[in-house]
């Protein structure tokens, strides 16, 4: 195959896979910092394993009781829906380690008189957009989080009975002159109950993949290359059957591999931490140069150093690498949007307690919220790219 005709494939994991499990937890520590303080400092880790939790981290702003903290660690595994022997959100033994945040750290990152709050953390980050689905994601990541956000939904609804909450998905799909153009296989691991053989259980999951891939996409895809659960069985799930970390799902977080990825991961960091706000910034950008109808795609880099506030680096690629267009879009980046880590907090408004719901089906591609959710995901600076 030549470089416009390949096949690409993403995955998805659902929220109740052992690592978003232990996303959703870190998370909800970032947002419990922020609803008291939304100056609080956080970066926190979570383990998950059978019937325990343990949380280990930095922090500084609000002092919690720690019971507190864990009746919210229950509350996640409860929403999530785990209530089975190997973990519980009733009786699962959760133990927290968070301490303050280091002095050394603090210095780097707060404002000054004569300085602006510098960067969390050297890095490099990546935004990435594209016009392959209305929410200008790779196709492959956006079907793959899709087919898993739907069945979690109806599991909660209790219309998908039998189906437990640890879910994989992966999609592959030809691309013909850089265009998607059909679904070549998808491959499904659902967790579920000992009760439901495995006929029973593709005849409940297949429908999902309908419901998710418009059927133009579907029209030339056997039966044969649908798998569903192709081990046979998967009943032991979620932290019992695999132990979770926060921050190891960093391609399910972002685009699926279509995109590059700077390395950091986004949960259980506050917004002072670049490795999260500036991937949002980065991904607010690209977007809307995408949606101004300049480009195909788009993909930003930016970098830091700690305790510095502007940029080391910004880099624009467009999908023709016209250099004049690169250069304008440049100069409308630089004239637009303050990419301080500052700048950014207050451009995006991410010192809310808006984390939790991105801990699972992807940072981007989302819909913005009235509670600020998902801000970097508007499309609202595109005229300035017309």
């Amino acid at each position: 195959m030549d470089r416009n005709n390949y096949l690409f494939t993403s995955e998805s994991v659902s929220e109740g896979h052992p690592d978003k499990v232990s996303d959703k937890i870190s998370d909800m520590v970032v947002d419990t910092y922020l609803s008291r303080d939304p100056y609080s400092r956080v970066a926190c880790e979570t383990l998950t394993t059978t019937n325990r939790v343990i949380l280990a981290g930095e922090t500084r702003g609000p002092k919690f009781d720690k019971e507190e903290l864990v009746a919210k660690v229950r509350e996640c595994i409860k929403e999530i829906g785990y209530d089975q022997k190997g973990f519980s959100w009733k009786n699962a033994q959760i133990e927290s380690f968070l301490h303050e945040q280091s002095s050394d750290i603090a210095m780097g990152v707060d404002s000054k008189e004569n300085k602006d709050d510098g960067a969390g953390d050297q890095g490099l980050m990546f935004g990435y957009a594209c016009d392959e689905t209305e929410e200008l994601m790779p196709a492959p990541i956006h079907y793959s989080h899709k087919i898993l956000r739907l069945m979690a939904e109806d599991r909660k609804k209790g219309l998908l009975n039998g189906i437990e909450p640890d879910n994989k998905s992966q999609v592959t799909m030809m691309y013909e002159k850089d265009k998607p153009t059909k679904v070549t296989s998808i491959v499904i691991s659902t967790q579920h109950s000992k009760d439901l053989d495995q006929k029973k259980v593709k005849d409940l999951v297949v429908p999902y993949i309908k419901k998710s891939i418009p059927s133009n996409l579907l029209k030339d895809l056997s039966s044969d290359e649908i798998y569903i659960n192709p081990t046979g069985q998967f009943i032991i799930g979620g932290p019992d059957g695999d132990t979770g970390l926060t921050g190891r799902k960093i391609i399910v977080d972002t685009y699926g591999g279509s995109a590059p990825h700077g390395g950091g991961a986004f949960s259980g960091k506050d917004p002072t931490k670049v490795d999260r706000s500036a991937a949002y910034a980065a991904r607010y950008i690209a977007k809307n140069v995408v949606a101004s109808g300049l480009t195909k795609k788009c993909l930003i880099q930016v970098a830091y150093a700690i305790g510095v506030s502007k940029p080391l680096s910004i880099l624009v690629k467009l999908d023709d690498n016209d250099e004049e267009k690169i250069k304008k879009v440049m100069n409308i980046i630089q004239d637009n949007f303050d990419l301080s880590p500052r700048g950014i907090r207050e451009m995006l408004k991410l010192n809310k307690p808006i984390y939790q719901t991105t801990s699972s089906y992807g940072h981007f591609g989302r819909k913005p919220t009235d509670k600020g959710e998902f801000s970097w995901e508007k499309t609202d600076k595109a005229d300035l790219f017309k």
